[in-house]
């Protein structure tokens, strides 16, 4: 099965906006567990030459392990190839687009602000402003828990990057910009309102591109310094009032390059934000459509620990990470030729059954657990620590305190494919207490 016609679904943002092709990830384990996919061109993004996609557990774990041959660095780690060498070379300076020894000294830098002491020293706030989020629609009946809960984790970045609160509105548009490109109503956000930022959101809101069009008629990629201005304006000048000891002050003084300081902002602006307004909106729309798992983690608190790290296998907020060959190699059977990219699907890693027992059932008391949601080897996420507290922490305010929870309408999937998101999920919740 090599044809890209055949298999050029699990690579069209459409497919997804529908919902993950759990199915077709098992066909495919099962049948062709490397293959080639095509790149379609889509929207205004070109066709690209094709990939080769990973999708069983043990063949992901050795690519994600095997950064000598499949490199972070060499074509970066999305899917599309960067439009330019300029916009390549840019993208090369981010730590997630690093292969060791680059990739720990920019590690290094920031790793303080990630440990478990530095989260555990902020989970009394954490949990405040859950129950502060949670507490402000009680009472309503009804809310768009998408919207809800989007403010936990930009909140949380906020109060690490010393964002000020007028400001936080812009980390929001920003991570819409970078991750929902692919849909419509994500791709050009802007719910900023520059009447109510500081004045350096202010002076940013200024440097944004009016468009992403290109002079001789290209759509500059959403990740490029010309299309990011404003954030990068605006990095510059938090930097600026950073208070000593901060992670703004670290990377400041820690001894980044100009674009490695901007593409180190990008990353946490991004994905330390998008993935949670992702996994805890799935998160709970997968307990609600498991009653029987619901109603267990309700009565016992216990299984919190357990019940996160099930969220994340059955609904892994990053579907998918690309990684370039470095020479000619083999994997599953497939002759793999050096600068060929090689894109590994974590949303079909999760659903082995090679390694979990009845994967498509969702289970809270699951363990062991060995999902590669948070990936593995020496990009395994920084900031893992932190997005389990917070989505232990929301889960568990949202279950105590709106009794009777349950959907009140379809919700809506966002059109991407690396980003396994929501964009609406209505619920419901008796207020009779």
């Amino acid at each position: 099965m090599t044809s890209h016609e055949v298999t050029a679904d699990v690579f069209l943002s459409e497919t997804y906006a529908r919902g993950v092709p759990y199915a077709r990830y098992r066909e495919l384990r099962d049948a062709a567990p490397v293959c080639r996919i095509g790149e379609p061109a889509v929207g205004p993004w070109p066709a690209g030459p094709g990939f080769w996609a990973v999708f069983r557990h043990a063949d992901v774990k050795h690519v994600l392990r095997t950064p000598e041959i499949f490199s972070s660095y060499t074509g970066a780690t999305q899917i599309a190839d960067p439009e330019t060498e300029g916009d390549l070379a840019f993208l090369r300076t981010m730590m997630l687009n690093q292969d060791p020894p680059a990739h720990a000294r920019l590690r290094r830098i920031v790793s303080a602000a990630f440990t478990p002491r530095a989260v555990r020293e902020l989970e009394a706030v954490i949990e405040a402003r859950a129950h502060a989020l949670v507490d402000s629609v009680a009472g309503l009946g009804s809310t768009d828990y998408v919207e809800l809960a989007a403010d936990l984790p930009v909140w949380t970045l906020a109060h690490i990057m010393g964002v000020p609160e007028e400001d936080r509105r812009l980390l929001y548009d920003w991570s819409n910009r970078v991750i929902g490109y692919q849909d419509a109503d994500r791709a050009g956000s802007c719910t900023a309102d520059a009447g109510t930022l500081s004045p350096m959101g202010r002076a940013a809101l200024a440097h944004r591109p009016a468009t992403l069009t290109r002079p001789d008629g290209s759509v500059a990629a959403p990740r490029t310094h010309e299309a990011l201005a404003d954030m990068f304006v605006y990095a510059h000048a938090l930097a600026d009032h950073a208070r000593p000891g901060s992670i703004m002050a670290q990377m400041r003084e820690g001894g980044l390059t100009r674009d490695e300081f901007e593409t180190m902002f990008l990353l946490f602006a991004t994905a330390g934000n998008e993935t949670l307004r992702n996994g805890i909106p799935g998160g709970l729309a997968s307990l609600l459509d498991h009653p029987d798992q619901y109603a267990l983690l309700r009565e016992r608190e216990d299984l919190t620990h357990s019940a996160v790290e099930e969220v994340l296998r059955f609904w892994p907020p990053v579907m998918d990470f690309r990684r370039t060959a470095t020479r000619d190699t083999e994997l599953g059977g497939r002759r793999i030729r050096r600068g060929e990219k090689v894109v590994v699907f974590h949303a079909s890693a999760n659903r082995d059954e090679r390694v979990f027992t009845d994967p498509d059932r969702f289970d809270i008391t699951r363990t062991p657990n060995d999902h590669v949601s948070f990936g593995f080897g020496p990009h395994f996420c920084l900031g893992a620590h932190l997005a389990r507290v917070q989505m232990r922490t929301m889960l568990r305010v949202t279950i105590d305190r709106l009794p009777g929870l349950e959907r009140a309408g379809e919700a809506v999937r966002l059109a991407s494919n690396f980003q396994n998101g929501l964009k609406r999920l209505p619920v419901r919740w008796r207020t009779d207490r």
